[in-house]
């Protein structure tokens, strides 16, 4: 009977590359990752990294990035910067890092070329005519006026668009293709643009600009990619991918694939409304925790791995379909579960007095850093007179279900003693302040010699020695799963989605952390050690709760 554990079901996009190699199609499986440089990579860029990195390390191959920079006034070199720190967070390096407009010359080359050979025009239609000639979708479209202009005439229009004699708008390169097309994307579409903006690598040197979808196929073949994967909205569109590459003296025949994008319920995903969420500041950046950028999610305190085994999980479908944010925060869990060191944090201090500890004095009590890793190892944490544990682990008048501390009860607190509340003290407005108890020096550790067992273990920090920290309580940035289905997606903001905890208390074992650190703070969740962190103060920010506290709310 063999061992061995079953290999893992291959996507249809595998099978594909698979087949191709098997074939003979190709010697090098090729793929490329070509974000715009236009803001923040998300979480649904991460799966789309997942899978082209990780389909051409699978097959022997490599990815490049390549960034499509072809629109000016929306690009800007931190997006660049920002999305380079993404790719290499999330485990992945490019075998070549190009750019769209790295090919400006040989694309404009290449559409003189089109243009000698009939199959590109200048037209000199206004935007809103041209909308009206295009038809619709149970209509076609109709040829513009300037549809037949000699090459001659259309080759010298182009090269003064190129030379800056026209306004923006004033004319527009088309393909001729079929205005009768049944899809829209064929009917005479725009390959090139008077643009007069500033561009971020190239500077004034063009104002014509190449369209996406006459970029693209091009700089796929330039670089001799196999598989150009894509996102589902581009399906429509590989026939101009195919006619692209059939009418142009290109070096290679890349072919075009869709897979299913990333749709996660409680959140939006598009770039233009995260923008708006930054600039209208119902967030604090890009990389706000509550965002879905890679970026957040990194301050949030996720794992690369996690995200890894996310996008693996949600798999590479041929359908849309909306993925429960539940199964992101599950990969995380059982990462941190597994890799992050345990410590003890209390968020809302009670003081605690043991009466029969003795004054000015302490020890140092051991406990697993993490009890899922021996290899971690243990840390020491100081236990002395006075403590202080979690105000919702009191109640004085505790109602039947309720086995936590209570007066004249006795409780475990992890990794110490037992302790019992004798009695309590109250403020002129009859709030609990203070809590006495007493210890029992027999069970230290944590355990009883005769065999008491507590029905509650709490947990808690040394007055003496804990250290203020500021927690920040994140939680879902919209109230409803599908916060798009509205006419205004900001009306779902979730109100209670950051909670500031300002003076939380810590054992002193975190002192000095490092942003990026990750933690379990025993019974209350993973945290991460957020940038604001100075030497005085360590700030944190919860990535995820123990468990699903949203699956309980439903």
């Amino acid at each position: 009977m063999s061992t061995e554990s079953p290999a893992k079901p291959r996507d249809f996009i595998r099978e594909i590359v698979d087949e191709d190699l098997r074939a003979g199609r190709y010697q090098t499986v090729i793929t490329r990752f070509p974000p715009e440089p236009n803001g923040y990579l998300h979480i649904g860029h991460a799966k789309s990294i997942c899978l082209n990195f990780g389909v051409a390390g699978e097959f022997g191959g490599w990815c490049n990035l390549r960034y499509d920079d072809t629109n000016p006034t929306k690009e800007d070199v931190e997006y660049v910067d920002a999305i380079e720190e993404d790719v290499r967070w999330l485990g992945f390096s490019w075998k070549e890092h190009r750019h769209a407009s790295d090919y400006f010359d040989q694309l404009y080359e290449w559409a003189e070329h089109l243009i000698t050979h009939g199959k590109a025009y200048v037209d000199s239609l206004s935007a809103e005519e041209m909308r009206e000639y295009r038809g619709t979708l149970t209509e076609p479209g109709k040829e513009s006026p300037y549809r037949n202009r000699s090459a001659e005439e259309n080759l010298d229009l182009f090269r003064r668009m190129k030379a800056g004699e026209f306004p923006d708008g004033a004319h527009v390169l088309r393909a001729k293709i079929d205005m009768a097309s049944p899809n829209i994307n064929m009917r005479d579409p725009v390959l090139y643009r008077i643009r007069h903006d500033h561009h971020h690598r190239t500077g004034d040197k063009w104002c014509i600009y190449p369209m996406y979808d006459y970029a693209h196929p091009p700089s796929d073949a330039i670089e001799h990619v196999t598989h150009s994967i894509c996102t589902l909205e581009y399906e429509d569109h590989r026939p101009l991918y195919d006619w692209v590459i059939e009418n142009l003296p290109v070096p290679s025949r890349p072919h075009q694939y869709e897979f299913a994008r990333l749709n996660l319920n409680y959140t939006v995903m598009s770039k233009r409304k995260l923008l708006r969420l930054v600039e209208e500041k119902h967030v604090n950046g890009w990389d706000d925790p509550r965002m879905p950028t890679i970026a957040g999610l990194r301050r949030r305190g996720y794992t690369p791995a996690s995200i890894r085994e996310f996008a693996e999980r949600v798999g590479v479908a041929k359908r849309e379909n909306i993925i429960d944010v539940a199964l992101l925060e599950y990969c995380v869990r059982d990462d941190l579960n597994r890799t992050a060191n345990r410590v003890m944090g209390v968020l809302d201090p009670l003081r605690v007095v043991i009466e029969n500890y003795p004054e000015g004095e302490s020890e140092e009590l051991s406990t697993p850093n993490n009890p899922e890793d021996e290899s971690a190892g243990v840390r020491s944490v100081p236990f002395s007179r006075v403590l202080y544990i979690e105000r919702e682990d009191f109640m004085e008048d505790p109602p039947k279900k309720f086995f936590r501390l209570a007066p004249g009860r006795e409780v475990r607190l992890r990794s110490a003693y037992f302790i019992t509340c004798t009695s309590v003290v109250k403020d002129e407005s009859g709030n609990v302040v203070e809590l006495r108890a007493t210890y029992d020096p027999a069970t230290r550790g944590g355990d009883s010699p005769d065999g008491r067992k507590p029905k509650a273990t709490l947990h808690w920090v040394s007055a003496a020695h804990a250290i203020d920290c500021e927690v920040r309580l994140y939680d879902r940035l919209f109230k409803v799963e599908a916060p798009d289905a509205g006419e205004d997606f900001l009306a779902h903001l979730n109100p209670d989605s950051l909670r500031v905890v300002p003076s939380a208390k810590l054992e002193p074992s975190v002192r000095g952390a490092h942003p990026q650190s990750r933690y379990q703070f025993e019974r209350l969740g993973y945290f991460c050690v957020d940038p604001d962190s100075t030497s005085e103060k360590l700030v944190f920010n919860r990535t995820a709760t123990l468990k699903d506290a949203w699956a309980k709310m439903k």
